[in-house]
């Protein structure tokens, strides 16, 4: 194991790098709200489920040259090295841990390791930091997103609930993802405040849904029974939770 904890391969040196802000897959640790509605099993089975899907659309984007990688805690960087080897041996993702803890102090990581730790002098990349419950996002919203960081400093992608599920950057800005919020109905105000005190240019992604409580469940097998192949492991593992539940 190298001593900077980053795991499966090295940076490729691409101008677009999409990463994943992950957690191992642990009884207590993921998906925390909606264990009012699932037992802690099914909760990180569902998670691994949506993170495989995740990894899967990551792995997707026909933009060309794209790095794919997962942030996470350095406690989970083993676990997660060996979920996101076995699903794609050629298209490994590198599983670097984040600097401090929760989910502001990862985001941070993410732009100081992949926007300011790989730059050279002829490359400024494109950095996409996004949920590791996203597979019902269509793929496009991802490519817009990389499109539409060209022409700004940052792009958001807001929730329909106040929040963000993916934010980008051309490099890092310590001071983003400053203060509490993270996780609120007040987190995408906040990151638009301390946006417009660093006079960041911000373009936005299409908004979204994150999977939260039992409500987004019920939305998301919705979408999937539809469209299974968008997410075919969690759709599958959401047609068996919603035959069970009516």
């Amino acid at each position: 194991m190298k001593s900077t904890r980053e795991t499966v391969v090295r940076s490729s040196g691409s101008e677009r790098v999409l990463v994943i802000m992950a957690k191992a897959p642990r009884p207590g640790a993921v998906k925390t709200r909606l264990a009012s509605s699932l037992s802690p099993e099914a909760v990180t089975d569902f998670y691994c489920c949506l993170l495989d899907d995740t990894l899967a659309l990551a792995r997707s984007l026909k933009l060309g040259g794209v790095e794919v990688a997962i942030m996470c805690p350095d406690s989970d960087v083993d676990e997660l090295a060996r979920l996101a080897g076995t699903q794609s041996a050629d298209k490994a993702a590198s599983v670097v841990a984040q600097k401090g803890e929760g989910l502001a102090a990862g985001l941070t990581s993410v732009f100081a390791h992949f926007a300011e730790g790989h730059r050279t002098n002829a490359l400024q990349r494109r950095v996409i930091a996004f949920n590791s419950d996203s597979p019902h996002l269509p793929r496009s919203v991802l490519e817009d997103a990389f499109e539409t960081l060209d022409a700004h400093d940052v792009v958001v992608g807001p929730t329909h609930d106040g929040g963000y599920y993916l934010v980008g950057a051309k490099a890092s800005h310590p001071t983003l993802f400053a203060g509490d919020g993270m996780g609120t109905s007040s987190a995408l105000e906040g990151l638009l405040a301390r946006a417009r005190a660093l006079k960041l240019s911000v373009g936005f992604a299409d908004p979204f849904y994150d999977i939260d409580v039992a409500d987004d469940l019920t939305r998301l097998a919705e979408e999937l029974r539809l469209a299974p192949a968008r997410a075919p492991r969690t759709a599958a593992w959401l047609k068996e939770w919603d035959s069970t539940a009516r």
